[in-house]
């Protein structure tokens, strides 16, 4: 039993050990019997850290410092973890990053799947082939490391939403990433273009540079560049001052068109000297002058080439635009999309012909991967997905793969289903981090199809929709946890459903 202790009180310092990690992320520390929640640290750390909140007797705290490491580090690779808000588990070794997410999954699974008269299955969590420069997409932000401080482009620091860390030796991309990145920064520096170009400040939304979008084709090389900003002038200047620069050479200089110019140039010196892994496959200019920091396109221009790339999968060839989903990481997606078709299992036949006769719902499709993956045994698979843009990549695809029996819908899942006349018998599901719509999945429940496997990027919603699932009739057949980002909090997660046909007669547990 543990030491009893005063409760805890907000402003108060502890220090303790840390007795596991939940996902995503979220330490566990016990100071007497009392339990605080503490980010950002490592299982068998001994942390000093403060209480910011407390609510029912469970604490929320604030990591000071690490006064001792854990058993299990080994210290990162990367310079600029800590600092960065990418990476939580780079000082670990890999199977132990894998040790602990698997059993972040099996926790957030038990309670609820525990509940069901059936036994289920954990099959703990499949690694990635790549564990270092898997990412094919990156979202860096520009802006300051300090207040006022010199132009910086790379990730959000770790707890702040302002302070932008300029990330050139990151380690979950490759060196094209670094390299595009510091080119651009170095380009944008004052001493560079002139003057100094504004970021695009968040609390005053003033400002022209927002972000940078790079994606890489892990198996074809293409690489796809975005340089996301404002409408506004670069250089922060009123349009009044604009209109009295007589002199057309001093105006040349100082306008957009040749800033963007001189930014496409520096990109395609790096191909032209043969300083790329890959090849570029477009560089576009995106305007975005809405006030969330989200990359969203009010406007695309391309600069060069197009603004998509092909990447491979599992012998068939996908159609990527700049702003389609598809799993950011290309090798452990391989490991995804065999589990799904190994868990969906054989779709079965026309008892006549002995033809593939069964249609299958992909919910939340993005470019069609998985339905096209399933396309050669089904007799027809619907893809439903809520960008417009991914689902005409997805008909390309399907028509370049060859395969006539895959139909991409665009619209909302909720909105959709009502006007498809067939009815599935099979579904999957990919839904978004926050889960399926309840009134979405009351609609996929009453189909009452025999087996359902949803793949799920975030645990927390996931463990939501299977209370629904439960209460409608299904049962968890089996689940496994799936590290589609290595070093990352995240995880991925496969669940096969099945139509629950007899009575229950034991309780289900953990295997």
């Amino acid at each position: 039993m543990r030491e009893k202790t005063e409760s805890m009180k907000k402003g108060q310092v502890y220090e303790a050990i840390v007795d596991r990690v939940d996902f995503p992320n979220k330490g566990i520390v016990y100071a007497g019997e009392e339990i605080a929640v503490v980010k950002n640290c490592l299982p068998g750390q001994t942390i000093r850290f403060r209480v910011n909140k407390v609510r029912k007797g469970k604490a929320e705290g604030q990591l000071l410092e690490v006064l001792k490491q854990s058993p299990l580090e080994i210290g990162p690779p990367c310079s600029h973890f800590g600092v960065c808000g990418g990476c939580a588990y780079l000082a670990l070794p890999y199977r132990q990053q894998l040790a602990l997410k698997g059993d972040q999954v099996k926790r957030l699974l038990a309670p609820c799947l525990n509940r069901q008269l059936k036994q289920w299955n954990w099959e703990g969590i499949k690694g990635s082939p790549v564990t270092y420069e898997y990412r094919n997409k990156m979202e860096f932000s520009f802006g300051d490391e300090i207040k006022d401080g010199p132009l910086a482009l790379g990730m959000h620091k770790r707890g702040s939403f302002y302070d932008v860390v300029t990330v050139k030796g990151c380690q979950i991309v490759d060196q094209d990433y670094r390299l595009i990145l510091g080119t651009v920064l170095e380009y944008f520096a004052p001493d560079s273009v002139g003057l100094r170009v504004r970021h695009f400040h968040r609390l005053r939304h003033e400002g022209y540079l927002r972000h940078l979008l790079v994606r890489k084709a892990s198996h074809t090389g293409e690489i796809l560049v975005a340089l996301v900003t404002t409408s506004r002038d670069p250089w922060g200047r009123p349009k009044e001052e604009i209109s009295k620069v007589s002199d057309w050479e001093e105006r040349a200089v100082m306008t957009e068109e040749v800033l963007l110019e001189g930014f496409l140039d520096r990109l395609m010196a790096l191909e032209k000297g043969g300083m790329l892994g890959g090849r570029f496959a477009g560089i576009l200019h995106i305007v975005n002058d809405s006030q969330a920091d989200v990359v969203q396109s009010d406007r695309t221009h391309v600069l060069y080439g197009k603004d998509y790339f092909y990447e491979e999968l599992l012998g068939l060839k996908f159609k990527v635009s700049v702003f389609s989903f598809f799993q950011t990481n290309s090798y452990g997606a391989e490991v995804l999309y065999e589990t799904v078709r190994e868990y969906i299992g054989d779709l079965g036949t026309d008892a006549l012909d002995g033809r593939p006769d069964k249609v299958v719902f992909d919910l939340y499709s993005g470019t069609g991967t998985i339905a096209q993956l399933l396309a050669p045994v089904a007799g027809k698979v619907i893809g439903v997905e809520i960008v417009e843009e991914a689902v005409l990549a997805a008909r390309k695809n399907a028509r370049e793969n060859g395969l006539d029996n895959c139909e991409f819908i665009a619209g909302d899942v909720l909105k959709v289903l009502d006007a498809i006349e067939e009815k599935p018998d099979f579904i999957i599901l990919d839904p978004p981090r926050d889960g399926v719509h309840p009134k979405a999945l009351s609609r996929i429940i009453a189909y009452g199809v025999e087996r359902i496997v949803y793949i799920s990027c975030k645990p927390t919603s996931l463990v939501r929709d299977l209370d629904m699932f439960l209460e409608g009739g299904y049962l968890v057949e089996k689940a496994v946890a799936i590290d589609q980002f290595p070093w990352t909090a995240n995880v991925e997660t496969v669940c096969l459903l099945s139509r629950e046909h007899t009575p229950q007669r034991e309780i289900g547990s953990l295997s």
